[in-house]
């Protein structure tokens, strides 16, 4: 199965363990702060809010105007050393690992 047929259902995915853990918002971030030149906009935004507002937007915006999607990425190091010893956060890191490997 090709990365397109798997990213719609972990995308899904993931946006559901982040509201069971509380950590999905509705109100957006300023403008600003989304516009981080850092990795993971570490300097802006908690590892949470990256993955809503700039990745999980992202890669949603891409699959709806069939882009290419990248490929060969990893983002569970950065998610799993973030959320080191937070057990609550393993389903989370489970569908992050699980969108590294159909990218791979």
């Amino acid at each position: 199965m090709t990365a397109a047929a798997k990213l719609p259902q972990l995308l899904s995915l993931l946006e559901q363990n982040l509201q069971a853990e509380n950590l999905w918002e509705h109100t957006s971030p300023s403008q600003e702060a989304l516009s981080s030149t850092q990795p993971f906009a570490i300097d802006t935004l908690q590892p949470e809010q990256w993955l809503q507002w700039i990745f999980i937007s992202k890669i949603d915006s891409m699959l709806k105007s069939h882009q290419p999607l990248p490929q060969g990425f990893s983002i569970y190091p950065y998610f799993s050393e973030a959320w080191k010893g937070q057990a609550d956060k393993s389903d989370i890191l489970d569908v992050i690992k699980r969108i590294d490997e159909a990218c791979a």
